[in-house]
């Protein structure tokens, strides 16, 4: 125990009370920070649930488009018409605080037409496909860096929470009982030292 460890003194009961005082505004504001993470968290936990199911159903159209059009399309033709790409896609990366946690943020930039072949010789389902990954690509992008943010909230909630709990059930209780102890202890050293006067008093007086 803390108070186990300091002298009895008046100073030793002031920084004790300090400390005190400190350990409870830190505690204060790390709940605060807590709840704050934890409302983002949450946040973008539906972003993640919505854009997984826009991911999804995008992808799954593409796909049955795509097993279709290969159905009637020879394997020859499939090749030649994605055989030279007419658009580029570039990602910037950066990066966004919350609650002064870095997560990434990705850009999606697209020049050209995704159309990179001729429409004579292919099918309107090879369009479709070819149109839904398209789509599919940015919220595909932002779907990433939102579940990195997720699990990198998630890594500082957790630290968040241990902390604030180090202070809620071992050091700030320990200081309590610190801060009574010594104001005890020191209680009794005043009535020791008010007996021992008062003794002092009585013997002068007899002689």
């Amino acid at each position: 125990m803390i108070g186990a460890t300091v002298n009895a003194t008046r100073q030793e009961l002031q920084k004790l009370k300090n400390r005190l005082k400190m350990a409870r505004r830190g505690h204060k504001l790390l709940k605060d920070k807590r709840d704050e993470l934890m409302k983002e968290f949450l946040g973008l936990i539906r972003r993640d649930k919505d854009l997984r199911e826009t991911v999804e159903r995008k992808l799954s159209s593409a796909y049955r488009a795509f097993l279709v059009s290969k159905a009637v399309l020879s394997e020859a033709i499939l090749e030649e018409s994605f055989m030279i790409p007419t658009r580029t896609v570039r990602v910037e990366t950066g990066a966004r605080s919350i609650m002064n946690v870095p997560v990434p943020e990705f850009r999606v930039s697209t020049e050209g037409n995704w159309m990179s072949y001729g429409l004579a010789g292919t099918s309107e389902d090879l369009d479709e496909a070819v149109a839904h990954y398209a789509d599919v690509l940015p919220p595909m992008i932002e779907l990433a860096g939102i579940e990195r943010a997720v699990e990198l909230l998630s890594e500082e909630i957790e630290k968040t929470r241990r902390r604030v709990n180090a202070l809620e059930y071992v050091l700030i209780p320990e200081l309590e009982e610190s801060v009574k102890s010594i104001a005890m202890r020191l209680s009794e050293m005043e009535r020791s030292n008010a007996s021992r006067l008062m003794k002092i008093k009585d013997i002068v007086r007899a002689h």
